[in-house]
């Protein structure tokens, strides 16, 4: 990986220490379910069908936070390979502790930033990708940090399939017209809702976690926009 295509995570990396199951299930199963650094290439020449034994599809989580809507998924669909990135320490610990009695041979973790995979992966290799609740980056000079971006969105145009879809939401407004906007204004993207109510209700056999409730709770109201890839 060259310093061309290293690019920094924002925010913390690491709250409160980690003990008793959590850092156990550090220490056992991440280096068994992790993504290796050291196989990321700049040449995005990498299938992920590689990391899994027998799937027949494949899925992207950016930013997965505690890791609930990953453990669902992983759960409910057992023949999808799912990957899922997450550079909080905390958070790819407290995902691991709730699937160490589950099966798992189906997903794969990543404690670092998703670009790095995303940009090492092959053509036309992904199924799906979730961006959920990414951080807003309220300030506007911050805006540059946000994951969805014209630039991010080429790498993404690149490794979904055609068909596949890109699934973002948000709570905040303002980020929700800027993921829409962006998405919109990508010539390989093209947003499937045909009334408010797509990307206003939630959707069919949709899995809230604890932050979207959370936020709902608060007077929020969750975002679900959902891009086919062209």
């Amino acid at each position: 990986m060259t310093k061309e295509r290293f690019r920094k995570v924002y925010g913390r990396r690491q709250g409160r220490p980690l003990r008793g199951d959590r850092q156990e299930a550090l220490d056992v199963l991440y280096p068994k379910l992790c993504v290796d650094k050291s196989i990321l290439t700049k040449e995005a020449n990498i299938n992920p069908r590689d990391w899994f034994d027998d799937v027949e599809t494949i899925k992207f989580e950016i930013g997965f936070g505690n890791g609930e809507f990953l453990r669902n998924n992983m759960l409910k669909n057992p023949n999808t390979g799912f990957i899922g990135a997450e550079p909080f320490v905390n958070g790819v610990s407290a995902f691991l502790k709730s699937i160490k009695d589950d099966p798992h041979d189906n997903v794969r973790v990543f404690m670092d930033d998703a670009l790095l995979i995303a940009q090492s992966l092959a053509d036309d290799t992904l199924d799906g990708m979730y961006v959920l609740n990414p951080d807003p980056w309220h300030k506007s000079r911050h805006h540059k940090r946000r994951m969805i971006t014209q630039n991010n969105l080429d790498v993404f145009s690149r490794i979904l399939k055609s068909d596949a879809i890109l699934t973002m939401t948000t709570d905040v407004d303002s980020l929700a017209e800027w993921m829409c906007t962006e998405a919109t204004n990508h010539p390989d993207f093209e947003w499937t809702a045909t009334c408010a109510d797509d990307w206003r209700v939630m959707p069919d056999d949709w899995y809230q976690t604890r932050y979207e409730l959370k936020g709902i709770k608060a007077g929020r109201k969750q975002s679900y926009l959902h891009f086919k890839r062209k």
